[in-house]
Parts: C-alpha cells; sequence; structure tokens
C-alpha cells in the first residue's frame, strides 16, 4: 500500500528560500502533497510558494507552534516531514528520515544536527544552548536525544492526530520531543548535516526570549509528567529546612528564641509534608491520565484500522 505523504513548511519571512525549499523536496518527493504555511510574512513568502507550486495556506496566529498545531490538525496523510522553510536542512535526506516511520520501526524521526555522524557547524553560542538544553532535558527524563530542537521531523499518523500540541512558538519542538517520550512513542534519529543559509536570510530565533522559553517548556513539562519528583523533592527540602532551626531548638541555650524557631521549624516540616503529599496526589491523578490516554490511543488505532 502506498502511503500518502505530506510535507509540513512553517514559514516566516523565509521569501529568499521557500522556493528552493518546496523544489528540492519535489525533486526528493514528487508524489507528496507539500504544505507551506504562512505566519503573517512581511515578505513575498506567500507569492513564492505559490509560484514553486506548494499548497499555501495562512495561519495568523503568530508563533511555530501554533502553525505546527494547525497543520496537524488540518492536514490529513499518513506520514508527515516537517522542515524548516529557511533552507538549512538537505533534503535528500528525507527517505532515511521517514524510512523508519513507513517500515514502523518509529513514531517519530529526529534529524540530528548534534549526531557523532554530523559535520553540522554551530555558532558557538547556539551549540552551547543546545548542549545545555540537551545536558537539562537527559538529566531530567532520562532521554537520551542528541537533537532536542530540531526543525527536520518525520511523524506517523498515530501521533500527529493523538499528541497534544500547546506550545505557540519555538518551544515546539521541545514540548514534541518530551511527550514523545513521556508518552511511550518511538523515536529514531537520522544525523544530518545543516546546510548554510542562503544570503539575506536571517534566523528567527532569539536567543535570550527563545532560550528561557524552552527552559520553561522543560520544566513545566518535568512538572506535569513527573509531580512526585518535583513536589516529594521540595517537600524534602522544605523538611531539611526545617530541621537545621529545630536542631538549635534542642541544643539552643537561650530561651528567648526557641520559640520563634520551634515555629519557623514547623512551618518549615508541616508545608515540606504538605508538598510530598501534593505530589503523591497529583502523581495519581497523572498515572490515571496516562492509562486514559493509553486507552484513547488504542481506540485511535482500532478506528485507522477499521476505515482501512
Amino acid at each position: 500500500m502506498t502511503k500518502k505523504i505530506a510535507i509540513l513548511i512553517p514559514c516566516y519571512n523565509e521569501g529568499k528560500s521557500v522556493s528552493s525549499v518546496v523544489g528540492s523536496f519535489r525533486k526528493q518527493l514528487p508524489d507528496a502533497d507539500i504544505y507551506v504555511y504562512d505566519n503573517n510574512s512581511s515578505d513575498n513568502t506567500y507569492q513564492e510558494a505559490v509560484n514553486a507550486g506548494a499548497i499555501v495556506r495562512r495561519e495568523t496566529r503568530q508563533g511555530k507552534g501554533n502553525v505546527i498545531r494547525s497543520m496537524f490538525k488540518q492536514i490529513e496523510a499518513d506520514v508527515y516531514v516537517m522542515v524548516d522553510g529557511d533552507g538549512t536542512y538537505p533534503a535528500e535526506r528525507v527517505h532515511e528520515l521517514i524510512q523508519p516511520v513507513i517500515d514502523d520501526r518509529a513514531d517519530m524521526t529526529i534529524g540530528s544536527r548534534l549526531h557523532r555522524l554530523s559535520a553540522s557547524r554551530f555558532k558557538v553560542l547556539n551549540w552551547l544552548g543546545n548542549k545545555a538544553f540537551l545536558f537539562v532535558l537527559n538529566t531530567i527524563f532520562k532521554m537520551n536525544v542528541t537533537d532536542l530542537l530540531s526543525g527536520y521531523r518525520a511523524f506517523s499518523r498515530h501521533l500527529v492526530k493523538s499528541l497534544p500540541v500547546l506550545s505557540r512558538g519555538f518551544e515546539v519542538e521541545t514540548e514534541l520531543t518530551v511527550k514523545c517520550f513521556e508518552r511511550g512513542h518511538r523515536i529514531v534519529e537520522i544525523p544530518v548535516n545543516l546546510v548554510p543559509r542562503q544570503q539575506g536570510s536571517e534566523s528567527k530565533i532569539s536567543i535570550i526570549r527563545d532560550g528561557v522559553l524552552i527552559l520553561s517548556t522543560i520544566f513545566s513539562l518535568f512538572r506535569d509528567y513527573k509531580p512526585l519528583t518535583v513536589f516529594g523533592s521540595f517537600g524534602l527540602v522544605l523538611m531539611f529546612c526545617g530541621a537545621v532551626p529545630g536542631y538549635l531548638v534542642v541544643w539552643g541555650h537561650d530561651a528567648a528564641v526557641r520559640i520563634p524557631l520551634l515555629l519557623l521549624s514547623g512551618g518549615f516540616v508541616l508545608s515540606g509534608l504538605i508538598s510530598i503529599f501534593v505530589g503523591l496526589i497529583l502523581h495519581s491523578i497523572s498515572r490515571h491520565f496516562k492509562e486514559q490516554d493509553y486507552l484513547l490511543e488504542n481506540l485511535l488505532l482500532k478506528d485507522a484500522r477499521d476505515r482501512r
């Protein structure tokens, strides 16, 4: 059975490169549907994409996450390829990217620019930022991903239609990676080499603003998917803080400060216990929702098989 493939290209002011991106993927996958979503560009992105023969649509809500959410909701296919419109990802690697999805060996593949077999060249700040985010992510979630922020990915239909995307901006890749991992989806990385940007094309990423958003997303997902670890650890820290004034109460000799220290110690210990109990409750709720997600995914798979 031939798989229907959709190429998804989110664009914001990529008029200098979008035509070549559409053309290069058309050459590699002539039967694929190529979609360009223009996200309020102020240049000629829309017209260049139309002239290149892509299916062009507009997304007025600003932000890459908003564009990806609309794409996942509106486009029907068996295999989805997401690629940035800046022309920095090699179209000729798309066959390796989609093959694990077609063979049902992966639910998401990532074109990794930081893979040990990749020879990509980064700006120093971009390289350091990627490595820092990877360290935090792999430490918290015990993952083994080499490229968290890659904009070159392939997805199965089941993943696209079942994965809730809530991010609005460039932090969407972080959300996709963590949610796929935590929901038990299979992730495969394919090494790719970055292609230099075309002259006149500029990156839309703000290092400080988007860096803060990415870190915030990582810790928000950590809180949502591992609440017992987050609130339990915080509770233990509070209880330890309460132990210090408690020690002074027991071994101190100044009676005038014993009552304030005793109250301070009790407040810390009580707050720590509350935090731990909150973590236990949220852990139970999170586990229940995971079970519901599992049942829902089985229903979606059954529905897909019935439609075939």
